[in-house]
């Protein structure tokens, strides 16, 4: 699920960055905004940070006595992405192994269906290993699937999500 969001974050900029002229230090501001808020990739609470979207306000600069840097409180919007039990929704195999299937969801690269919770599916092992169903319909690499998610689980050390998801409900599986 998408949330838009408003967040509010301090932004240092560096003394030898500072400019007698307004105009360049908003630029710096947003630009240092901009580069903090693609390193933080992802939170546990909002899930992954996608997009900002506006800059509501920028505080008062408050200079840093031993290093002459000035912090800035930036409040912002911000879109993110981040997957709830019961949720429905789509992402494509990436890897199929004896057990279940690793699929991408979005910005989520771990996402496991195991074997147990594809319901009437049957490995068939290979050089391209699939999961097929008596109706021929096929769980193979690069398939699109619909599915439900079971749970989530955050990873501080990663900073990423990962998510046990199932087909065990109707309007579930391969995407035609």
């Amino acid at each position: 699920m998408f949330l838009k969001t408003e967040l509010q974050w301090n932004v240092v900029i560096p003394a030898e960055s500072l400019d007698a002229k307004g105009l360049m230090l908003q630029k710096a501001i947003v630009i240092r905004l901009l580069d903090d808020f693609s390193k933080r990739k992802a939170t546990k609470d909002l899930g992954y940070l996608l997009a900002l979207t506006t800059v509501e306000k920028i505080g008062e600069g408050k200079v840093r006595q031993h290093t002459g840097d000035v912090l800035f409180p930036v409040t912002f919007s911000a879109i993110s992405f981040k997957l709830f039990r019961g949720e429905i929704l789509e992402g494509v195999v990436h890897k199929v192994l004896k057990q279940g299937v690793i699929l991408r969801c979005g910005p989520i690269e771990n996402v496991y269906l195991s074997s147990s919770k594809m319901p009437d599916y049957n490995y068939v092992p290979g050089e391209n290993p699939i999961f097929l169903n008596d109706k021929m319909s096929k769980i193979e690499k690069g398939v699109t699937l619909r599915f439900i998610v079971i749970g989530a689980k955050w990873l501080e050390a990663e900073r990423e999500f990962q998510a046990l998801v199932g087909l065990h409900a109707d309007y579930l599986g391969p995407v035609s």
